[in-house]
């Protein structure tokens, strides 16, 4: 730490509270590089935690935490608060096995508040507190740091609208740097750049307000009318932002790099005791030459050279650009092909489309209730919508899959990427779920490609073949390198070896280690590879009860896993030899690299030669 030698002192937000504004300028300096410098090392979100490292100084020597609560959208720029509240020296483990999340984790420390890795909830946490503290009338405060791309997500509003009526000691600070993985789409946030190139309009208000506060008696009666009136000469002279309008004091926009300002806004807002809001402008990126000029692509980042850098870029080698690539040339000779995404251009490899469809490309910011209910109107009309999205971020839209699609049984399509366990990002991302909770939807269809080559076909057996929610499951990376030869994703499943002693099944980027390992064995089982994932198919289920033992190994967690449905048919029907799963556990799974987190399920291609052999010898 001796190129630290400012931040090598600081353990506790504490000890930067007693700093003059020449020492947190150096300090900021070194977090910055210290920041590239492991970050580098262990990948992760770097762009937007460059841009924020003022502002986390600022909030920790304004408010009092952990005392004061600190709560922070997503997580993807809190890598500086874990600096400086006693984690500096665990940041080399930043991601790894066993080391630090790379999102706020209670368990992990008292300054972490709560557990975020989804956007949008920042304010529905932080107004709760703050009505805990009301109610104990503690007087301690409760802040949400929350970015302009997360405030696409219709969770936001909600709180605003609830929070903004109540007497609490609630601040919400909003990071507008224009940016969230790809950059901001809709009104709002036209509606910040509005706001960020007409400062005149919060100098006229707040001099509008010194002079009401130096006239006697009758000032603080007028400036208590305008800001309740719903008048034109409100709006002539007072000129109240959307903030203002639901209860807010609104203060800003600030430059998020000017450590003085920046505290000065926060202490009036704090002042006030009551909600207010401070719009704070950051850059993403800043002080790292190739994130600033590119701050998307540094969003997240695997391992890089800090001398020349090296921005994750969604590889051409991937399921995602592949999926992306095959759709557009499908959108080509049909008219009718829409996409949507939430805010994931780039990293679900829709890049090409959106530039050769412009018009039927949506990008709906982040908020996937409203893309599935989008693609359900799109789909009442004649049209053929395809959501691309992570699995984990579509567990948020569940209601709407049931509710405003499966009902009318609305053909939509949905591109789910990531499927499977996706490693570093841990817990809040592993996309282990997505079959349990559709498989509980009535009418929905899964289909789960292990090539590319059947991505194309069972891609478009979802867009042509198959009526109402249809979804395309794929992992994050690349196809296997040694091929499947025999496969044909044209039918539900494919199978060989029909005459071996026990039947062994399993779909997606499993099935590759299992042909694999069954490929090794001089005994061999019979091997099934499920194309169509759910329903399953009533003809295998009646080619499987011919077999005395049954094996399925399956990526995904084991309550509502295919395997468990699989297993509940067998037995429906009266089958009476041994059906055993080797599945994901029913719980929650922290951080790893996933071939490391797949051998510990005895899901690689070793383990499962392993499993085979011993249940053909018994």
């Amino acid at each position: 730490m001796e190129q630290y030698p400012i931040l090598s002192r600081i353990n506790t937000p504490a000890d930067i509270r007693g700093m003059d504004y020449s020492q947190l300028e150096a300090l900021c300096t070194e977090i910055r590089h210290f920041l590239v410098e492991n970050v580098s090392k262990t990948g992760g979100h770097l762009a937007s935690n460059l841009g924020t490292v003022e502002l986390t100084l600022a909030l920790h020597r304004v408010f009092h935490t952990p005392e004061d609560t600190l709560i922070w959208d997503v997580g993807h720029q809190c890598y500086t608060h874990k600096i400086i509240t006693g984690r500096r020296e665990q940041f080399d483990t930043l991601r790894q096995p066993g080391g630090i999340s790379g999102f706020p984790k209670p368990s992990e420390s008292i300054y972490d508040a709560f557990t975020v890795g989804h956007s949008s909830t920042s304010i529905s946490a932080a107004y709760a507190v703050s009505c805990v503290n009301h109610m104990k009338n503690n007087g301690l405060f409760s802040v949400a740091v929350i970015g302009d791309g997360a405030f696409t997500g219709g969770m936001a509003y909600e709180a605003l609208n609830n929070a903004g009526r109540s007497k609490n000691n609630l601040v919400i600070v909003l990071n507008h740097n224009s940016m969230s993985i790809s950059k901001n789409v809709g009104a709002f946030a036209r509606y910040l750049s509005v706001i960020r190139s007409k400062p005149s309009y919060l100098r006229l208000k707040e001099q509008t307000e010194k002079l009401l506060d130096h006239l006697p008696f009758f000032g603080v009666r007028i400036k208590e009318w305008l800001r309740t009136s719903k008048s034109l000469l409100k709006f002539l002279l007072y000129h109240s932002t959307f903030f203002e309008e639901l209860g807010f004091a609104y203060f800003g926009p600030v430059d998020g790099h000017d450590l003085p300002k920046l505290e000065q806004t926060l202490r009036r807002a704090r002042e006030l005791h009551k909600p207010a809001f401070v719009h704070v402008e950051t850059i993403k990126g800043k002080g790292y030459e190739y994130a600033e000029k590119n701050p998307m692509a540094y969003h997240g980042v695997s391992r890089f050279d800090v001398e020349t850098g090296n921005p994750d870029v969604a590889a051409a080698d991937s399921f995602s650009v592949t999926f992306g690539n095959l759709l557009t040339r499908i959108a080509d000779t049909d008219e009718r092909i829409c996409v949507v995404t939430a805010a994931m251009r780039e990293g679900t490899g829709l890049s090409l489309f959106a530039q050769e469809h412009k018009n039927r490309f949506f990008d709906v910011g982040i908020a996937e209730q409203h893309a599935v209910t989008f693609c359900a109107g799109l789909a009442s009309k004649g049209m053929l919508p395809v959501f691309a999205v992570y699995s984990t971020f579509l567990q948020r839209a569940y209601d709407q899959l049931l509710h405003d699609a499966a009902i009318d049984q609305l053909h939509i399509v949905l591109a789910v990427d990531r499927a499977g366990l996706v490693g570093d990002d841990g817990e809040t991302h592993q996309g282990i779920y997505d079959i349990a909770f559709l498989s509980s939807i009535p009418g929905v269809t899964v289909y789960a490609p292990t090539t590319y080559k059947e991505l194309e076909v069972l891609l478009r057996r979802a867009i042509y073949q198959t009526p109402g929610v249809t979804v395309v499951r794929y992992p994050k990376g690349s196809e296997p390198q040694k091929k499947i030869q025999g496969s044909n994703p044209s039918n539900d499943y494919s199978n060989w070896n029909k005459d071996g002693k026990i039947a062994a099944i399993s779909y997606g980027r499993i099935f590759h280690h299992l042909f694999q390992a069954a490929g090794n064995l001089e005994q061999k089982p019979s091997v099934y590879q499920l194309h169509k994932v759910l329903p399953l198919s009533e003809k295998l289920i009646s080619e499987l009860m011919q077999y005395s033992k049954i094996l399925f190994f399956e990526e995904a967690e084991k309550t509502g896993s295919i395997s468990e449905q699989l297993c509940f048919a067998l037995m429906e029907r009266g089958y009476r030899g041994e059906f055993k799963a080797k599945t994901l556990p029913s719980g929650f799974i922290k951080q790893g690299k996933v071939e490391d987190l797949l051998k510990q399920w005895q899901l690689d291609a070793e383990s499962i030669q392993t499993i085979l052999r011993e249940e053909l010898e018994t």
